[in-house]
């Protein structure tokens, strides 16, 4: 099973991001996240296509982007632009999603959705199929650092049950507290991608702790 680490960079320090990137870049990380958010979906603003462009010429990795924000449709061609390898929306933004997803897809962008904590994995069956990539959301969206929601382990085991049924290439994502003790239940639990932000850049070394989780 792939076991793979993304970065978040709203964890990292802005005043030294590009030592960041490239300290990712040296690593064994399979992506690098970016939690874009709005101060609307979310009670947050952080960063949006300008930093994800300035990132993209220095990043070795693909780019995996979370748009939490409203009418996220009005910014894939942007943020594909940018450089994102991945795009993930929110279900709870998007009345049309299957349209939205096709549009990402048209940019030639890996299509994700995400899923709040309090929504029930059962409500993508009708368009696991066509994703490439789930995100689950294991704190509640807008701020870094919260307490991983318990809950999770059983909804990463529901939505790997539904990917094996409709889409096994469809890769399962997890943000939110993660940890060594959190990391390796949701690697069991079926999780393929986990987002670590603080447990890596708070770390003595975030090298070698992308390396560990890997190895979890």
């Amino acid at each position: 099973m792939k076991r793979l680490i993304a970065p978040s960079i709203l964890s990292a320090d802005f005043n030294r991001l590009g030592e960041a990137i490239q300290t990712i870049n040296q690593s064994e990380a399979d992506f690098i996240h970016f939690d874009v958010m709005d101060g609307v979906f979310v009670p947050n603003i952080s960063f949006g296509i300008p930093v994800i462009k300035d990132v993209n010429k220095i990043a070795e990795k693909p780019l995996d982007v979370h748009l939490m924000i409203v009418n996220p449709d009005k910014f894939i061609v942007p943020f594909a632009k940018a450089g994102a390898s991945y795009l993930t929306v929110h279900y709870e933004a998007c009345p049309h999603l299957h349209r939205t997803i096709q549009s990402i897809k048209e940019q030639n962008v890996k299509a994700s959705v995400c899923l709040n904590p309090h929504t029930p994995v059962w409500l993508l069956e009708d368009i696991i199929a066509e994703l490439d990539m789930v995100l689950l959301m294991s704190v509640n969206p807008g701020f870094g650092g919260q307490k991983f929601i318990e809950n999770t382990y059983k909804k990463v085991a529901q939505l790997k049950e539904l990917t094996e049924r409709f889409n096994p290439d469809c890769l399962i994502e997890v943000d939110g507290g993660v940890n060594y003790e959190t990391g390796k239940k949701l690697f069991e639990a079926g999780a393929n991608v986990l987002v670590a932000g603080s447990f890596v850049f708070n770390a003595e070394n975030s090298i070698e702790t992308i390396k560990n989780l890997k190895l979890l």
